[in-house]
């Protein structure tokens, strides 16, 4: 009983929006009709004296005014038409003068575009809203004229004799079926009414989307895949300047720590075996220090290979790798990174680079007592926070330390900000999107 009430809620709603559709795609139809013929009128008429009488400057203003009136018509029109598409048409952006002086303002519509297909649009919308308000006005007239039949028929004459056309049928001019035909006719336009006057609506409603917001539209797409193809540039840009910065810290560090570190193992392990004929002691000396830079270097590498790909990122997760970054801090950090699911490796990678060079930072240069780090999940994406009490200062300008972690994010498509007010501290965030 329940499913038959709510499957009885559901047509009654369905057959409300299809009425509610029908009156609003007739009484566009109905009303384009008239707004046709006085557009076609006050447009051509403009149109014509304008262009008649613009050698002798007065038809300019006359065709900047029937522009103006146009472009009325075309928002009246924009209006209208919203519900027939079931979305909101959008305003196009008409051309303005840039220069000042008001005779440029005011002949600036001439320039326009847009403003031209609005009088085409005046000028020819009455083709499709003549054809559209036929069709319209038939369907409703022999629907309702076959439907309420039996109420009018008595008083309407009836010559006795036959029609031939029933007669060949077999059929006998009665009123029982005259009325039967007449209603049959009715239900059958009854039947076809909401598609005949949908597919009106929409024909209308497409040749004034045609003219007065699809040049438009395509102006946005194109503007939007410009933009897009910029952004996309600026990412490509920034890969490859994070790419050649990461690759220069990379370089330095090994030339700094492992290679001066395996420098002086090999000159400790030639001076021991110099040693080990004459001065056996001192030759176990210096093996034993060769053995303490072996591992003082195996730690440095270790480390670097933490900061290239870190396995506990690969195989636990961005929180497990955090928790183990701000454990190897030299400054307490308070860690606020809730459980979150896994995200793309590149998400986790760059939210986990920007906090380990924003700790680096923060333990070389800040002199910071302690740093906050937030990593929270929000609909947009991952937003990475990094605030610490010290002395301030830090600058994502070029030839700073953080520039290379900005291209960095901004090669992941994220955006990052710094606020660094000297002397009281440093506030670094940054959003990843997922």
């Amino acid at each position: 009983m329940t499913t038959t009430y709510a499957d009885s809620a559901n047509q009654s709603s369905l057959a409300g929006r299809y009425l509610r559709q029908l009156g609003i795609d007739t009484q566009y139809v109905l009303l384009g009709f008239p707004i046709g013929l006085i557009t076609i009128v006050l447009c051509l008429t403009g149109f014509a004296v304008g262009i008649g009488t613009v050698i002798i400057w007065v038809g300019l203003p006359i065709l900047v005014a029937t522009l103006g009136m146009s472009r009325g018509f075309a928002i009246l029109e924009r209006a209208r038409m919203g519900p027939v598409l079931r979305r909101r048409i959008p305003h196009p952006m008409y051309r303005t003068a840039r220069a000042d002086g008001w005779v440029r303002k005011m002949l600036s519509p001439l320039a326009d575009a847009q403003s031209w297909l609005d009088m085409v649009h005046g000028i020819f919308r009455f083709i499709p809203s003549t054809l559209a308000f036929c069709f319209v006005i038939t369907w409703w007239s022999v629907t309702v004229a076959g439907l309420t039949y039996p109420f009018y028929d008595w008083t309407l004459p009836h010559p006795e004799a036959n029609y031939e056309l029933p007669e060949f049928l077999g059929f006998q001019d009665t009123a029982g079926t005259r009325i039967g035909v007449n209603v049959m006719i009715g239900l059958i336009f009854g039947a076809t009414l909401y598609p005949v006057v949908r597919g009106a609506a929409l024909f209308e409603a497409f040749f004034a989307q045609l003219l007065l917001s699809r040049v438009d539209d395509l102006r946005q797409q194109v503007a939007q895949a410009n933009a897009d193809r910029d952004i996309a540039q600026q990412q490509k840009a920034a890969a490859v300047s994070a790419e050649a910065v990461a690759l220069r810290r990379l370089e330095r560090d090994i030339h700094d720590g492992p290679q001066q570190r395996l420098v002086r193992l090999a000159m400790d392990l030639g001076r021991a075996e110099q040693q080990f004929a004459t001065d056996p002691e001192a030759a176990r000396a210096t093996v034993a220090e060769a053995l303490s830079q072996t591992r003082e270097t195996l730690d440095e590498l270790r480390a670097l290979s933490r900061g290239i790909a870190p396995p506990i990122l690969v195989d636990r997760g961005l929180q497990a790798a955090l928790t183990a970054l701000a454990g190897r801090c030299t400054v307490p950090v308070d860690l606020d990174a809730p459980p979150i699911e896994r995200l793309d490796p590149s998400v986790e990678s760059t939210a986990y680079f920007v906090v380990a060079e924003a700790l680096t930072n923060v333990a070389k240069h800040s002199h910071a007592s302690e740093v906050q780090v937030s990593v929270q999940r929000i609909a947009t994406g991952l937003l990475v926070t990094v605030a610490d009490d010290g002395i301030g200062g830090a600058s994502l300008a070029k030839g700073h330390g953080l520039a290379g972690l900005d291209d960095r994010v901004r090669a992941a498509g994220g955006v990052m900000a710094v606020e660094s007010p000297e002397g009281e501290g440093t506030r670094l965030t940054a959003a990843l999107p997922i």
